[in-house]
């Protein structure tokens, strides 16, 4: 008899998620389906319980006080009818958090886990359990048998999903394959060694059985060395130092033979075969046994060495960083980090200086959320950046110095900027803030052309510059309530809307299509993209916008949440990003997109961040983050070349300025090299 907290006892009205009202009529309803063999009215019953022994996977307080009557009276029902039950308390010994167990329920709960573990290896054992469930039941088991690798149960995919989603045991950094699930043909890697002989489970064990039913079975070519992995893990008991690798080939080998029907179990058994391999960290580029990612803290867990094969964050299937995602490339993904003020390769060479600008640190100005570059023929180019204190500063990108002091007066927090080249060769600085305030700047003079105006509800939500065929440069804003205005930068007067649908605006940029005409690309916060034409006076009038592929945008499932415009050699093109971290390129003459767009990874997935711009050498290079993320991603589109950089402070904005790219983060403004100095 496992030792309970009867259900007389005052002390369950102190415990949450139960009542023991609630297990008392369960436990009539499984007695009498143990008596006749027949009823499943226990089952909707501890279906609706499970709702409160495990909420959005918090276990609560009560369910330690209420598995051990269950446990016990599940173990007396048929095994093939206690499947469900097995699997649901898998998920709830596995959940996200777990509290501490009182004192006094400690020793029922623990007998409860044990009788679990032979109740549940019974089950194994029965046939027709559909594949899927049955790959459920495997790894429950070996949660009830205390190995980490039961942790996988909450990471094995629906029918519908195909991405995996790993914890680096090193770094911490989540790593995310997409299409990791996609028909698997054969086991697509090499099963690992044979456990330790050494390593015996002490003091029995149920999986004697178990492993007597995989000595029966030939799978044929290709299954046989796993299949040895399992029958010795089984053998032994699955004590907690068997690698998390060879628990799996037990669990796999399990849903080839028993998993329901046949073929649904094979090809279960193929994905899962899939998770014996190993995965690159994206950050800390060491590669560790997948089967070590999917749990927290893992056992044992130690990062591999001279492998020639493991999957990365881009969905590569080599570490030699073979993509077919990001275009293909003959370079593993690169890892550059900061050391002081240099940043370092992979290989822990310098790679260049990191350049902090002057008075960019804690207690000068703050944050900086918004960047602009100020390109000016034959003389220094500047950087403008500005936050919440509503100053706004110009460095000399050269060598990071303050141009001139800060420029007060803008009465609001700045949320964008932008540089407006005027027709007679002055270059301004626009900047528009959270409560609607746009002004203007004379970067040289460091003085407002006038003083702020405006009170836009909502504030600006971004800025930029268009020519139109006339000869005029025109300021565009945008606010996120739709308003998308075009005003002549002097006088402040405005000339023009755009955006006649009145879309909530959260990205806005603009893409020059000849020397003279800039067409206007902006992503409302639906993730539609909408691109206009300012030189055309109505509105509604198409003019020489073209809109993007609807069919492409569908197709990748791409909702665009930023703009910024990308020069190449011989054109500017549009490039757009989603909260997925995934980047596209367009081509505005056309709507099209070009080439393989950046995929997805959760290192710069959130709120994006882009910039791009041309190196010397003619390369194409974009850079791109997330707001507030520590990552940046650099993307060579025309080779497919995903590089990553990895900061100690938070990213608010990006801007290129020649070779380099500019960083705005939570405490100032860095630059950073692009090719190596």
């Amino acid at each position: 008899m496992i030792p309970k907290l009867p259900l007389h006892d005052p002390s369950w009205r102190d415990l949450e998620g139960v009542t023991a009202d609630e297990v008392r009529a369960l436990l009539e309803q499984m007695a009498s389906t143990a008596v006749t063999g027949t009823g499943d009215e226990w089952r909707q019953t501890w279906t609706q319980l499970t709702g409160g022994l495990m909420d959005d996977g918090i276990v609560s307080s009560g369910a330690y006080a209420a598995l051990p009557h269950l446990v016990e009276a599940a173990a007396a029902l048929p095994p093939g009818q206690t499947v469900d039950f097995w699997v649901d308390l898998g998920f709830i010994m596995t959940a996200d958090y777990r509290p501490p167990i009182r004192a006094d329920l400690d020793a029922g709960f623990s007998a409860a886990v044990r009788l679990a573990e032979r109740a549940a290896t019974r089950s194994l054992l029965a046939a027709g359990t559909p594949a899927q469930m049955y790959a459920h039941l495997a790894l429950s088991c070996v949660a009830f048998a205390g190995h980490h690798t039961g942790e996988a149960l909450q990471q094995l995919p629906d029918t519908q999903e195909s991405e995996l989603l790993m914890l680096c045991p090193g770094c911490g950094s989540d790593t995310e394959i997409p299409g990791f699930f996609v028909d698997p043909v054969r086991p697509p890697v090499e099963a690992p060694g044979l456990p330790d002989p050494a390593h015996v489970r002490q003091g029995g064990h149920p999986w004697g059985e178990v492993a007597a039913a995989l000595r029966e079975e030939a799978l044929g070519e290709g299954w046989e060395p796993f299949l040895r992995v399992a029958r010795e893990v089984a053998a032994a008991g699955v004590p907690p130092e068997t690698p998390g690798q060879a628990v799996l080939c037990l669990v796999a080998g399990l849903v080839a033979c028993k998993g329901a029907p046949q073929r649904a179990g094979r090809e279960w058994a193929r994905k899962l075969m899939s998770l014996t391999g190993h995965f690159r960290c994206w950050d800390c580029e060491q590669t560790w046994a997948i089967a070590d990612g999917l749990a927290e803290n893992p056992n044992g867990a130690r990062p591999q060495s001279h492998l020639t094969e493991a999957w990365t964050d881009s969905g590569w299937s080599a570490a030699t960083g073979e993509s077919a995602a990001a275009g293909g490339t003959d370079e593993a993904a690169t890892r550059f980090r900061r050391e002081g003020n240099a940043l370092l390769a992979a290989d822990g060479t310098s790679w260049g200086r990191i350049s902090v600008f002057s008075d960019s640190a804690p207690g000068s100005f703050g944050g900086v959320d918004s960047l602009a570059v100020i390109s000016r023929s034959g003389q220094p180019t500047l950087v403008a950046g500005a936050g919440d204190r509503g100053v706004v500063c110009l460095w000399d990108v050269a060598d990071g110095r303050l141009v001139h002091d800060p420029l007060p007066g803008h009465p609001d927090r700045i949320c964008t900027m932008t540089a407006l080249p005027l027709p007679d060769g002055r270059i301004l600085l626009a900047s528009g803030g959270d409560t609607g305030t746009i002004a203007v700047w004379d970067p040289v003079i460091g003085r407002p052309v006038r003083e702020p105006a405006g009170n836009w509800p909502g504030g600006v939500t971004g800025m930029c510059t268009a020519t139109v065929p006339d000869g005029r440069t025109l300021l565009v804003t945008a606010t996120p309530r739709g308003a998308v205005r075009l005003w002549d930068p002097v006088t402040g007067e405005s000339v023009g809307r755009l955006n006649p649908y009145g879309s909530p605006i959260q990205s806005i940029a603009a893409i020059p299509i000849s020397v003279r005409h800039t067409l206007i690309a902006a992503s409302d916060t639906g993730g539609r993209l909408h691109v206009w034409d300012p030189a055309v006076d109505d509105p509604w009038a198409r003019g020489a916008a073209v809109q993007l592929s609807a069919r492409a945008l569908a197709d990748a499932d791409h909702r665009v949440a930023a703009v910024a415009a990308v020069p190449t050699h011989d054109r500017t093109v549009l490039a757009t990003g989603d909260n997925r971290g995934v980047v596209m390129l367009w081509d505005l003459a056309t709507g099209a997109p070009i080439g393989d767009g950046l995929p997805v990874s959760t290192s710069t997935a959130g709120l994006p961040v882009i910039t791009g711009t041309t190196l010397p050498d003619g390369r194409t290079v974009l850079v791109t983050g997330r707001k507030h993320g520590h990552r940046l991603r650099v993307w060579e589109p025309e080779s497919g070349t995903v590089q990553h950089i990895a900061l100690d402070v938070a990213v608010t904005c990006l801007a290129t300025a020649g070779p380099d790219v500019i960083v705005g983060h939570d405490r100032g403004v860095l630059r950073l090299p692009l090719i190596r100095q």
